[in-house]
C-alpha cells in the first residue's frame, strides 16, 4: 500500500481562527478560577507575563514556519536544525503535551456542561431516573460528572478530527466567530457591573503576594499554546510565506488584549474568596454572567429578565470555546505522528491515511485513547493537566529557538524565511532562557511527570528510532564536519548519538504515464544505486479545479487502485536494481508544481519526471514565474522519451554545474548497462580546437569519465553539432541552458531547437543551485 499526502486546502482565515480557538477557550473559560486561587487579582499580569513570553517564541515560530512550512511544525524544525535524538523529545514532548491540553480542555468542557445541566436526569423504562451525567465508579477510581462529561467530549471531539482539515477549519471559524461575539457582549454589559472595590477586597491586588505572579504565569501559560498549532499544520496552509506569521503573531497579540480585558473584568465581578468554592473554580464565566446580566429589560412596558438568557448564553460559549480548544489540539497532535512516522522516528504505520477522509486516523485515534486516560487517571486535578502540558510545551519552545540558532549560523542553503524574527540573537536566546526559567516555578509533581516523559523520548530513540531514520541534524553534521577544530567532547557527544538508519540519498521518481514509468524507474533507481540510495515513487494524481480536493479524496479507493498498480509495477522494476523502494501517491490539483513540493517536502537529493510540455524546452526545469521567484529544492531530471537505451551516451557539455549531473547520470547509466559515454564540446573555429581538447579531457577527468570517446566540433554552430553527433547514439544527456528568461526570450533556447528535431530519448539536467535575480533574468556573466 503507497502512503498519501496531506493536501493544501487551509486558508488564513482558518489557520488564524486554529490559533484563537485553541488559545481562547479554556484560557478563559476555566483558568481564571484556579489561577485567582494561586494568585489573586494580580493574576491578570501573570496573564500578561505569559502572553509576552508567548509572543517572543511566536516570532520564531514565524520565522521557522515560514522557511519549512511542514506537518509537524516545531517537530521538523527541531528535527532538522539538532538532529533526531533532540527530534524524538520534541515530537514525543509536543505530541503528549498536546494530549495533555486537550485533556484539560475537555475537562474545562465536561465542567460547562455540568453547570448547564446542573444534575438533570432522565427516566429510563425498566432502570428508573438516571442522571445525563452521572457519577461512574471503576473500582477504586471514581469518575465525577464533569470527568464524565470530558470523556463523552474527547470522543466527538476525535471523530470529528477523523472528516480532516477543511471540515476541522471550518468548524474553528464558526466556533470562533460565536465565540467572540458573545465575549464581546459580556465585556460591554460587565464593564458597568465592574466593582473596584471587589479587586481590592479580600487582601488587596496581591493576597499571596508578588511572589504568586511567575507560578501563576508558568500555570496559565497553557492558554497561549495554540499559536504553535498553526505551525504544525503549515503543510496544508494556502501561501505559507504570507499567512503563517500573520496567523501566529496575530493570534497571540489577539488573544492577549482578550485575556487582559476578560480577566480584568472578572477580578471586578467575583470576590476572591468565592474562587475557592468548587462551582465558581469549574465555571468561573458562568458565576460571573450571574452579576453581569441579573437586571430585567423594559420591552413595551413589561420587565423581561434576561439573566437566564445571559448565563445560557456564556455556559454555551465555554462549550464552544473549550470545544475549539480540544478540537484544535486534537489536529495538531496527529500531524505531529505524521511528520514523525515520515521520519521514522515513530513507526509509519501511524501515517496510514484514511481512505475515504484522506486523514492519518490511526495517529488521531491514538492520540483520543491518550486523552481519555489522562482524563480518567488525572482528571480530577485540572491544575495537574494545565502545568504538565505547559512545562512540556515549554521545553519544546527552547529547542525550536535553538534550533532558529543552528539555522541561521550553519547558513543552511535551503533555508529562506519569508519572515525573520527582529533583534537576532538577541529574541531566540530570550525566547531559551524564559522558556526554560518559567519551568522553574511549576510544582513537582509536574516537573516530574513531564522529566518521565523526555527520558521515555530518549530511551524511545536509543531502543528504536536510532535505528530505523537516517537524518542527521544539521548542528551534527556542522560540528563532523570541524571536527579537527571542534572540542573532542563535542564531537563524541555527536557521534555517540548519531542515527544508525539506512543512509544515503534519496531520488524521487515522478510518475504519471505507465508508457514512461519503467523509464523513469530505470533512470532513478541506477542512480540511486550509483549514489548508495533508495528510490522515492511518486503518483501524482490530479484532480480539475472545479473539483474540491476532499471530494476528490472521496474517491481515493478508484485513485489508489490506479496509482496501486502503476507504483507497483515500479517498485518491482526498482527491486531489480537492488534499491530500497518507497511509494507515494498524492491527489492535488495540480500536476505539475506538486512535483517541486513533493520534491522540498521529502528533502530528496535529485527528481526523475517525464517531459512536462513546451515550457521545459525553454531550457530549464521550472517554468518562467517559479523561475523567477525560487530555486530548485534538488537537482532535476526530465526524460523527452518512452524507453531508456544507455548502450551508446551522449553528453554535450561548455562546463558549469548542470553538466555535473549530465555526467553523474552518464557514469551511473554507463556502469549499470555498461554503456558507452561521449563528451561533446563546440568551438567556434579550428584555430580553438586543440583548446578545446583540453578543456574536455580536463572535464572528463574532473568527472570520472576518463573513458569517454572525445568529440570536438570546431563549426561553431552548437545546435547542428549536437543533432549531427546524437545520430549516432542511443541517447542524449545535456544540461539545461544558463540564459536568463530574458535572454532566452529574445535569443530563443538551444535545448528547445535540438529536442524538437532530435529522433533519441533527451534528457535535461538541472543542478540545484541559488541564483541572484539579475541571474534569472539576465543569465550569468560567462553565458
Amino acid at each position: 500500500m503507497s502512503d498519501e499526502e496531506l493536501a493544501k486546502d487551509l486558508g488564513l482565515l482558518s489557520a488564524l481562527t486554529i490559533g484563537i480557538g485553541t488559545m481562547i477557550g479554556a484560557g478563559i473559560f476555566v483558568l481564571p478560577g484556579v489561577a485567582a486561587q494561586e494568585a489573586g487579582p494580580v493574576v491578570v499580569v501573570s496573564f500578561i507575563l505569559g502572553g509576552m513570553i508567548a509572543m517572543v517564541n511566536a516570532l520564531s515560530v514565524s520565522e521557522l514556519g515560514t522557511a519549512m512550512p511542514k506537518a509537524g511544525g516545531a517537530y521538523y524544525y527541531i528535527n532538522r536544525a539538532l538532529g533526531p535524538l533532540f527530534g524524538s523529545i520534541s515530537g514525543m514532548g509536543d505530541w503528549i503535551g498536546l494530549a495533555f491540553a486537550s485533556a484539560f480542555y475537555c475537562i474545562g468542557f465536561g465542567g460547562y456542561l455540568a453547570d448547564l445541566l446542573d444534575g438533570t436526569v432522565v427516566s429510563v423504562p425498566g432502570i428508573g431516573t438516571v442522571a445525563l451525567l452521572p457519577t461512574v465508579a471503576l473500582g477504586p477510581l471514581v469518575l465525577n460528572e464533569i470527568q464524565i462529561g470530558a470523556i463523552l467530549a474527547g470522543v466527538i471531539f476525535v471523530g470529528v478530527n477523523y472528516i480532516g482539515a477543511k471540515e476541522t477549519g471550518g468548524i474553528q471559524t464558526v466556533i470562533v466567530t460565536l465565540l467572540l461575539g458573545i465575549l464581546t457582549i459580556f465585556a460591554v454589559v460587565g464593564f458597568f457591573s465592574f466593582d473596584w472595590g471587589t479587586v481590592t477586597a479580600d487582601g488587596g491586588l496581591a493576597p499571596e503576594g508578588t511572589g504568586a505572579i511567575l507560578p501563576g504565569a508558568a500555570l496559565v501559560f497553557v492558554s497561549y499554546l495554540g499559536y504553535a498549532k498553526i505551525a504544525t499544520v503549515g503543510e496544508e496552509l494556502k501561501d505559507p510565506g504570507r499567512n503563517l506569521p500573520i496567523a501566529i503573531v496575530g493570534s497571540v497579540a489577539i488573544v492577549m488584549v482578550i485575556y487582559t480585558i476578560l480577566v480584568s473584568l472578572l477580578m471586578g465581578l467575583v470576590p476572591q474568596s468565592d474562587f475557592f468554592l468548587e462551582h465558581v473554580e469549574n465555571a468561573p464565566m458562568s458565576y460571573a454572567a450571574e452579576t453581569v446580566f441579573d437586571y430585567q429589560l423594559d420591552v413595551g412596558g413589561l420587565d423581561v429578565p434576561i439573566l437566564g438568557v445571559g448565563v445560557t448564553s456564556i455556559t454555551l460559549a465555554a462549550l464552544l470555546a473549550t470545544a475549539s480548544s480540544a478540537n484544535a489540539s486534537i489536529l495538531a497532535s496527529a500531524r505531529i505522528n505524521f511528520a514523525m512516522g515520515r521520519d521514522k522516528i515513530v513507526t509509519d504505520w501511524l501515517n496510514e491515511i484514511h481512505p475515504r477522509f484522506a486523514t492519518p486516523y490511526r495517529s488521531i485515534a491514538i492520540t483520543g485513547l491518550m486523552i481519555v486516560v489522562f482524563i480518567v487517571a488525572l482528571g480530577a486535578d485540572v491544575e495537574v493537566l494545565a502545568k504538565a502540558a505547559s512545562v512540556l510545551h515549554l521545553v519544546v519552545y527552547a529547542l525550536i529557538n535553538a534550533a532558529l540558532i543552528v539555522f541561521r549560523e550553519t547558513e543552511f542553503p535551503d533555508y529562506d524565511p519569508d519572515f525573520r524574527v527582529p533583534l537576532y540573537p538577541i529574541t531566540p536566546i530570550m525566547g531559551i532562557v524564559l522558556s526554560l526559567g518559567l519551568i522553574a516555578f511549576m510544582q513537582r509533581i509536574e516537573i516530574v511527570l513531564s522529566i518521565g516523559f523526555v527520558i521515555f523520548a530518549i530511551v524511545w530513540y536509543f531502543v528504536y528510532a536510532r535505528n530505523k531514520t537516517d537524518r542527521q541534524g544539521l548542528l551534527a553534521n556542522y560540528v563532523l564536519e570541524r571536527s579537527e577544530e571542534m572540542p573532542d567532547s563535542a564531537v563524541n557527544a555527536v557521534s555517540a548519538v548519531q542515527p544508525q538508519g539506512s543512509a544515503g540519498p534519496r531520488v524521487m521518481v515522478a510518475l504519471s504515464n505507465p508508457r514512461t514509468e519503467r523509464a523513469l524507474i530505470t533512470l532513478g533507481s541506477a542512480l540511486a544505486r550509483a549514489k548508495g540510495g533508495s528510490v522515492l515513487a511518486t503518483h501524482i494524481v490530479q484532480v480539475p479545479d472545479q473539483t474540491p480536493l476532499q471530494k476528490g479524496a472521496e474517491h481515493i479507493d478508484q485513485l489508489s487502485s490506479e496509482s496501486e498498480r502503476l507504483l507497483e509495477s515500479a517498485r518491482s522494476s526498482a527491486e531489480t536494481f537492488g534499491v530500497d523502494v518507497e511509494t507515494k501517491t498524492i491527489v492535488s490539483h495540480r500536476s505539475f508544481e506538486e512535483v517541486f513540493d513533493a520534491a522540498s517536502t521529502h528533502d530528496v537529493d535529485a527528481v526523475v519526471m517525464g517531459w512536462g510540455g513546451s515550457s521545459l524546452g525553454e531550457g530549464r526545469i521550472e517554468r518562467p514565474l517559479d523561475e523567477l521567484t525560487h530555486d530548485l529544492p534538488c537537482d532535476f531530471l526530465v526524460l523527452d522519451g518512452k524507453s531508456i537505451d544507455a548502450s551508446r551516451i551522449l553528453v554535450p557539455t561548455a562546463g558549469g554545474d548542470d553538466s555535473d549531473v549530465s555526467a553523474e547520470v552518464a557514469r551511473a547509466l554507463s556502469a549499470e548497462y555498461d554503456g558507452e559515454v561521449s563528451l561533446l564540446h563546440v568551438v567556434d573555429d579550428s584555430d580553438q580546437r586543440a583548446e578545446g581538447e583540453a578543456f574536455i579531457r580536463d572535464w572528463a577527468a574532473d568527472h570520472g569519465l576518463e573513458d569517454a570517446s572525445i568529440i570536438v566540433d570546431d563549426t561553431g554552430d552548437v545546435e547542428g553539432a549536437i543533432e549531427r553527433a546524437a545520430a549516432d547514439h542511443s541517447m542524449v544527456i545535456i544540461g539545461a541552458t544558463r540564459r536568463g528568461l530574458l535572454s532566452r526570450l529574445v535569443r530563443g533556447s538551444l535545448v528547445f531547437g535540438v529536442i524538437d528535431r532530435l529522433e533519441v530519448p533527451v534528457l535535461l539536467a538541472e543542478k540545484r543551485a541559488s541564483r541572484s535575480l539579475r541571474e534569472r533574468v539576465l543569465g550569468r556573466r560567462d553565458e
